[in-house]
């Protein structure tokens, strides 16, 4: 018996020692991970570091400070610019190397080898829709100028000599959990980076929705239901701006789109509302300082790390301050002592699907232009973690490629609005260099500085918001615009026609834009450009008006302006869609018919302030009701189960309740009886109050919006425990501060020029991409607090200051 217990405590030990070593998918090899002296316990970092430490590395030309402050901010002096860049690569690849990584992955569609199968058909999305081959021409155009290369093979040198300092015991945490290690940088996964970007804020579609709208409904009710222009209208540039510059001539809708609109025609990633941004500039006429003030607060997705890593820039003829993107040289949203600038989303037009007339089944031929032309063929091998290679064939045309040939070809996982059979045309497969952008950005001192850098733009579009210390502001919806006729691209396009085609582009210094308004300041909320006085077709649709309308109206009160007056703008919670419909819904309730629990809410509803404060139980009640609304106005229609239909827009709902109560889609088409608009308000009411009670009690503190709605900051790759957990916040994605779920300002930062310049700002994490660090989370509860921080902006590395806790020196070896 005790030969036997002890063969079995052997034979366990084994297994023990084999499973501890083996590598079950998703989880790595436990004991490897869970080793005292290897494993993820070395990635613990204490808050206190040295305060002086110097390393020697090869690659550089000069020594170079780095001084960090206390959340961990690396302020960069450096004496040339290849070490300025080299020190960047450096110093954000310590912080975020696994980040870095992993974006890059994403957007070349190299997943699978990290995680297998369950990857394989984003991965195969990717590939198909041309990331990899946008960013190898992106690149080309990158690498034609001297100083953007300069600038990304030196941020690559002191990249990679990073990731060689490495061994398995000091990988970042996620590259142990994960069971990979780092590869070497490559220029290229700069260029992956910005089609990253391409693809979050210009890579949606809804044409092919849009689409089967028209073949269902036909021209004149899409025309109706999805105008181009919102009855309420609150443009980027004035309204009245008069354009001073001859246009090009703008194209004329070709045969095949009049007759598609006639509905003479073969039917044939969804867009997300809240992924926007705001920002603005005052004019020294409005504020206590007498120079302008620049505020700007992207939204995007809210992850642990951040988007942005915050870094200070400094060598000859550079000194600037603000967020870059990590996997990319140069400051994006900053400033320097002269000027400083934000971007939000332009929202342009610039991906297209045309519909393709193949000769025969080898698909070796395409009518186009009234000629048969060759495609071309790219193949695209994917590696899957455990399995063999898959080889994807995809077919090129001149517009781009052919993303699935068929529906047969199209996963369920991809986004369903990807049409099947039609060639892509994307602005982000062209070759480019943004980068030259933020180069020139950098460095700018004046207005003229500004537009010179825009002129180098191309994706995605951006709001270029710019103030000066020579008094200046300005706003430029700026990036290369196609050229169109009128809703070209509303709906898939007839590939064969060459009218279809892009007609060229807008010429850049055309971009609508306006320097200096009477009014005293430029903003954007990624609403419409322009009044209907421009010339150019840019997009048929935008942001809702309701930000930008609370926007223009607080800054039109506003006087004797200072920085933290704009940081309280940044988390205004007041809802202008409430304020424009809310009397109207209560109107439509009868009182009479409501139960205990529903008259209590309707009181509280009438008393409400119209914020959605984390507090206000006003806006958990008016929220859940306008979306019970919204569907019960557009279900019936447009809620199909076997095709895909673009909803009618929240405007064009908001137009028809306060306009047209009449109208024939408040009537619930499934039904005998004929529903009224009131019926449809009551009907909500109840039933949205009926919800909040039975999964929150009887109204009280556990109605309050903070609670009913919460919100969480997500580690990058959905890791449970590295995130924020769940918390309460006030906003809301039709408000200033808008914080939808894990959307919302992902930057905050606020800038008063002047003599001497000061910014403020704030990010929703730390500077750190390691759990394991104190810095991981460290500015957390400051962005929580609407609060912002003081940036330093040193002026040389031998300039003294209390804030410095720490600073490394880099020698040449």
């Amino acid at each position: 018996m005790k030969i036997v217990k002890a063969l079995l405590a052997i034979a366990v030990t084994i297994l023990l020692i084999w499973a501890l070593q083996t590598q079950f998918d998703p989880i790595p090899p436990l004991g490897k991970f869970l080793n005292p002296v290897g494993g993820f316990w070395q990635n613990a970092e204490s808050r206190q570091s040295e305060k002086a430490h110097e390393l020697k590395l090869d690659g550089l030309l000069d020594k170079v400070i780095i001084q960090y402050d206390e959340n961990r901010i690396p302020h960069i002096f450096a004496n040339n610019e290849h070490d300025l860049y080299y020190a960047q690569g450096y110093i954000t690849a310590t912080d975020r190397l696994w980040q870095m990584d992993i974006q890059t992955r994403s957007a070349s569609g190299r997943l699978a080898e990290l995680v297998g199968s369950k990857a394989l058909e984003m991965d195969r999305y990717h590939r198909r829709m041309g990331m990899v081959y946008g960013a190898e021409n992106t690149l080309r155009g990158m690498m034609k100028d001297p100083q953007t290369k300069l600038a990304i093979e030196a941020y690559t040198e002191g990249i990679n000599t990073y990731i060689h300092t490495l061994t398995p015991t000091t990988y970042p945490l996620e590259f142990k959990l994960l069971n990979y290690k780092p590869e070497e940088w490559k220029p290229i996964n700069c260029a992956f980076l910005l089609k990253l970007m391409s693809e979050t804020l210009a890579g949606g579609s809804d044409e092919l929705e849009m689409t089967n709208v028209l073949n269902k409904f036909g021209w004149k009710v899409t025309q109706d239901l999805f105008p181009d222009r919102n009855f309420q209208q609150e443009p980027i540039i004035p309204a009245g701006t008069k354009w001073n510059f001859k246009s090009l001539p703008v194209p004329q809708p070709s045969a095949s789109f009049k007759a598609q609109m006639r509905g003479n025609n073969n039917k044939p990633k969804e867009r997300i509302e809240g992924i926007g941004s705001n920002n603005w500039a005052v004019s020294g006429s409005k504020t206590a300082s007498g120079y302008p003030i620049l505020a700007n607060d992207p939204h995007l997705h809210l992850t642990f790390p951040s988007i942005w890593y915050q870094i200070q820039l400094h060598a000859p003829g550079i000194n600037v301050y603000g967020v870059s993107l990590p996997g990319s040289p140069h400051i994006i949203i900053g400033y320097n002592q002269k000027i400083s600038w934000g971007v939000t989303n332009v929202d342009a037009d610039v991906l297209d699907w045309y519909q393709i007339k193949f000769k025969d089944a080898t698909k070796e031929e395409y009518w186009y232009n009234n000629q048969w032309h060759k495609t071309t063929r790219r193949a695209e091998v994917i590696n899957v973690r455990g399995k063999q290679p898959v080889v994807e064939d995809v077919i090129y045309t001149h517009y781009g490629p052919v993303v699935y040939e068929s529906n047969q070809q199209k996963p369920e996982k991809t986004p369903q609005s990807v049409p099947a059979g039609t060639a892509l045309r994307w602005v982000a497969h062209d070759e480019s260099n943004e980068l030259r952008t933020f180069y020139l950005l950098n460095r700018a001192k004046n207005y003229d500085d500004y537009r010179m850098a825009l002129s180098y733009y191309s994706a995605p579009a951006q709001n270029f918001i710019f103030a000066s210390a020579d008094n200046d502001i300005a706003i430029t919806p700026n990036g290369k615009l196609p050229l169109k006729f009128k809703d070209q691209g509303k709906f898939i396009l007839d590939g064969t026609d060459a009218a279809n085609s892009w007609q060229g582009w807008i010429p850049y210094e055309q971009n609508p834009t306006v320097k200096n308004p009477a009014r005293g300041f430029v903003s954007s909320a990624n609403q419409e450009s322009t009044d209907a006085a421009y010339p150019y077709y840019i997009n048929w649709q935008f942001g809702s008006y309701q930000r930008g309308k609370r926007i223009n109206d607080r800054l039109s009160a506003m006087n004797h302006i200072t920085a933290d007056s704009m940081r309280l703008l940044q988390t205004d919670n007041y809802s202008i869609t409430a304020h424009d419909i809310l009397p109207t819904l209560l109107h439509n309730i009868d009182e009479s018919k409501l139960d205990a629990t529903q008259h209590q809410a309707y009181n509280l509803i009438k008393r409400w302030d119209l914020r959605y404060d984390a507090t206000s139980i006003g806006a958990s009640i008016f929220n859940s009701w306008w979306s019970y609304i919204y569907n019960l106005t557009w279900n019936d229609e447009f809620g199909t189960a076997n095709r895909e239909l673009r909803w009618p827009s929240r405007d064009r709902t908001i137009q028809l309740l306060l306009k047209d109560p009449k109208s024939k889609w408040f009537d619930n088409s499934q039904t005998a009886g004929k529903e009224t608009l009131a019926d449809i308000v009551s009907q909500a009411f109840n039933t949205a109050v009926n919800e909040l009670a039975n999964q929150h009690g009887k109204p009280g503190d556990n109605w309050q919006w903070g609670k009913v709605r919460l919100t969480e900051v997500e580690h990058l790759a959905g890791l449970d425990g590295l995130g924020s957990g769940k918390f309460a916040s006030g906003g809301t994605g039709g408000v200033i501060n808008a914080i939808t779920g894990g959307n919302g300002p992902s930057w905050r930062m606020v800038v008063q020029l002047g003599p001497k310049v000061q910014g403020y700002g704030i990010f929703p994490g730390g500077e750190s991409g390691n759990p394991g660090s104190f810095y991981y989370t460290d500015m957390l509860q400051t962005w929580k607090n609407g609060q912002l921080n003081p940036l330093l902006f040193l002026q040389s590395a031998n300039e003294k200051s209390t804030r410095i806790k720490s600073i490394l020196t880099l020698n040449k070896k």
